[in-house]
């Protein structure tokens, strides 16, 4: 859906794009939070040297794709994107059209020869190059100062990059390389950097945010980080995404209880619970520390929401290792929940494995389960109808105002309407009695 949207957008400019007196450049990002970030480091860098950059589908005459290729879906979107802006490029709608990214680490050297009028193609690791050939010089003095393409009340911040783990169905680590953790005093720098221009919230992204520090100090040390980014004057929640279930660190936990501004959410991909196949998909958790794990979140920290990623036809899974899946879903009864249908990914050890599950029966049973969270959704959210949160309002659209709980990120999970005469200021907070609920969105009214 996203992608037809992004598709309908750019064909409209085709027809009404009116072409900028001085050079603008608008950087497209597609896929994740990470490369987001990413983006926006790039605009920081060109706008602090006065070159005019803006996120999104605008009418700049220089055109940067930041693409994903990390599934067979994204990376489709990433070529019918690049194709789309070389036809307006062909019509002479932009001058020029940079693609960097994920895609291109991976696939540089194909889509080179197959496409032909890009001026430049970059991977994850050549940004200071990108900049270069946009006229800029890359100062890592700024690293930390960027242009935000969020709301901006609301950041996220990159701690580490690339990842150790081998999953076998994951190529991140072939495209980002080993894990590299930035420095606890740049990253408190940057955040307090972030909350001096107006951002209350950070979601802290990572491709393993539970091995933050090892390769750094020897230690995990996300429990660190929390503890001095919980004490930076302006922010007022702090989320976790991307935390592997394997040995998690428990000193996590304690710094969660220990400061009201860290939110009580947490963002765990645990795939699968069959042992077989998470042993096939060399995750290094069972389905007993699963179990284990949810239930110590859960007595810990009282009304956390768990939000999850699941994979549905791995090779070889079995309708009675599905069936194990959907009592999983049922008995941790997650708050939130996303379903993959598994894709191979060349190079990768699940690829060497036959993708034995015909495609109809993965998208059964992706239904299947997205069925199961929908209920499991609306009666967690019809818990909720009659007592008072905290929210945080993200936008205005027609007479509505758009929030969120401390249980819910940006984009990915419910939202709070409100219907209010009332004007609201984006990015405030304000107590809300939530009085409707529906399987993914609650209504209230400011108290």
């Amino acid at each position: 859906m996203i992608s037809l949207i992004r598709q309908f957008i750019v064909l409209l400019q085709k027809f009404y794009y009116v072409k900028t007196k001085t050079p603008q450049i608008n950087i497209v990002t597609l896929g994740c939070s990470k490369n987001s970030v990413d983006s926006e480091v790039i605009a920081g860098q060109l706008n602090r040297m006065n070159i005019q950059t803006e996120h999104g589908f605008n009418n700049g005459n220089i055109v940067i794709i930041n693409t994903c290729g990390f599934i067979n879906d994204a990376k489709e979107e990433s070529i019918d994107t690049i194709l789309l802006y070389k036809d307006l490029k062909k019509r002479k709608k932009i001058d020029k059209l940079y693609v960097m990214g994920c895609l291109i680490e991976r696939y540089k050297e194909e889509l080179s020869k197959e496409i032909s009028g890009i001026d430049g193609w970059y991977g994850v690791n050549e940004m200071a190059k990108i900049v270069s050939d946009l006229g800029a010089e890359y100062r890592t003095s700024l690293i930390g100062e960027r242009t935000l393409s969020t709301p901006p009340h609301y950041a996220y911040l990159k701690i580490s990059e690339g990842c150790d783990r081998s999953c076998s169905f994951c190529a991140i680590p072939l495209i980002r390389g080993k894990q590299i953790s930035r420095t606890i005093e740049s990253l408190v720098d940057e955040a307090t950097n972030l909350a001096s221009t107006g951002v209350k919230e950070l979601m802290l992204i990572a491709q393993d945010l539970t091995m933050y520090g090892v390769d750094l100090y020897k230690r995990r040390a996300l429990a660190e980080l929390l503890d001095k980014l919980a004490e930076i004057k302006g922010i007022e929640w702090i989320r976790l995404h991307y935390a592997y279930p394997a040995n998690f660190p428990m000193d996590v936990i304690e710094v969660m209880k220990k400061h009201a501004n860290i939110c009580k959410y947490i963002d765990i991909p645990f795939q699968h619970i069959n042992d077989t196949l998470l042993d096939s998909m060399k995750r290094a958790h069972t389905q007993e520390s699963t179990y284990k794990l949810i239930e110590t979140l859960r007595n810990e920290i009282p009304n956390i929401a768990i939000r999850t990623t699941l994979i549905v036809g791995y090779p070889g899974e079995t309708e009675a290792q599905f069936a194990e899946l959907k009592t999983f879903v049922e008995k941790c009864r997650f708050d939130r929940l996303g379903v993959f249908a598994y894709s191979e990914e060349e190079n990768t050890s699940a690829a060497e494995l036959e993708d034995d599950v015909p495609a109809d029966v993965k998208e059964q049973r992706l239904s299947e389960i997205m069925e199961m969270q929908q209920n499991i959704s609306l009666a967690i959210n019809e818990q909720k109808i009659g007592k008072t949160y905290k929210v945080i309002i993200d936008r205005e659209e027609d007479g509505c105002y758009f929030g969120r709980t401390e249980f819910d990120s940006p984009e990915v999970d419910n939202e709070v309407i409100i219907p209010s005469e009332k004007v609201l200021a984006i990015g405030e907070f304000y107590n809300v009695k939530i009085e409707a609920a529906s399987f993914f969105d609650l209504e209230g009214v400011i108290m």
